[in-house]
């Protein structure tokens, strides 16, 4: 109702991702770059992660939106919870294989992966390449991790057989710090971690969100609201999008024309006492902790706590992990100035 009040074309805070109200953050469009740089690679892996709400969806979607599509054939898998066989035969299924393979649906995996490499020689000569997006990787059990691995080490052709791009919540960062996963680590190309919003980012956001469905001023948002709305949400886009929703159909429902701090907060409040909404950005990664799903059966629900030994060990391969990071952001860095400069001398 507050669409109607306020004369705007559509709802500005919706939950589900639309390219239309994609925000280019600092940290979003480093995001992009990063994808764009990964996948130029043809080849391994690219990892984006970030808080629930951060908008790693969106970002695929605005990735979808920049690619020309029709150089691409895409599978995405958004159900993580299950063993690597089921993983392996989901990636595939999305791919069509299930449709080349329906007179068997038994098939076993050497019957689905010739199904496979027959597919992806198809795609080629029409151009196109395989990517297959995997969505809330925490959630992958050791052996579903290794069904990826096994599947970019297929090649066809001399060539890569698929590019893959694994989007999930920070816990995904150790995880790929471990010793269990390092051939898959060694196949990471670019690697990204999606932060807040900042105060500045916010304001900004939620302007542009307003503008996309007409809003010209009506209401208008007095620059403490701005504030609050970043204190209360701390940056992350999905709860902001919540946030400010209610806002919106608080100041319908009382007619009001501006919007308030006094009038955030409160909605705030209200959205803890009714929803369990923590404002605090320590209280929105515990309630990040809290929304994963049950711990699956291959993990053990109270794993033994490590030596000294084995913390000291993890702490160095996460160091290693991260200095090689800052190695990649270095030369991503060189790859964009130079393009920068070749752009320049162009024009």
């Amino acid at each position: 109702m507050f669409d109607t009040f306020y004369k705007l074309t559509g709802q500005p805070f919706l939950l589900t991702p639309d390219t239309r109200f994609f925000f280019g953050s600092s940290g979003h469009s480093r995001a992009i770059a990063h994808l764009v740089y990964g996948l130029s690679q043809q080849e391994g892996f690219i990892v984006i992660t970030g808080e629930v709400g951060a908008g790693k969806t969106t970002l695929v979607e605005q990735l979808w939106a920049q690619l020309d599509r029709s150089t691409y054939i895409i599978s995405r898998v958004v159900t993580t919870q299950v063993s690597g066989e089921d993983l392996f035969r989901l990636a595939l299924a999305n791919f069509g294989i299930d449709e080349a393979a329906r007179t068997d649906r038994q098939a076993d995996k050497a019957t689905l992966l010739r199904c496979f490499e027959q597919l992806v020689r198809e795609q080629r000569k029409l151009g196109r390449r395989c990517l297959l997006v995997i969505d809330e990787v925490q959630n992958l059990s050791l052996a579903a991790m290794e069904e990826l691995r096994m599947l970019s080490n297929i090649t066809v052709d001399g060539r890569a057989s698929v590019q893959t791009i694994l989007l999930g919540q920070p816990q995904f960062r150790p995880i790929l710090a471990g010793k269990d996963v390092e051939q898959l680590r060694q196949r990471v190309l670019a690697s990204y971690h999606l932060g807040p919003l900042t105060d500045v980012e916010t304001r900004g956001y939620i302007e542009h969100r307003m503008r996309t469905v007409g809003w010209t001023g009506d209401p208008v948002w007095e620059d403490p609201a701005f504030v609050a709305v970043h204190r209360q949400s701390g940056g992350i886009p999905r709860r902001i999008n919540t946030l400010c929703s209610r806002v919106l159909l608080l100041g319908a429902l009382e007619e009001t024309h501006a919007i308030t701090a006094a009038m955030v907060d409160a909605t705030a409040e209200e959205l803890d006492r009714d929803l369990g909404w923590r404002r605090t950005e320590a209280a929105a990664e515990a309630s990040t902790a809290e929304a994963v799903a049950p711990v699956p059966t291959h993990v053990a629900a109270a794993p033994p706590p490590m030596s000294n030994d084995e913390q000291d060990d993890m702490m160095r391969r996460i160091e290693v992990l991260e200095r090689s990071a800052l190695r990649q952001e270095q030369a991503f860095r060189r790859v964009i100035d130079l393009l920068e400069a070749n752009m320049g001398t162009k024009s």
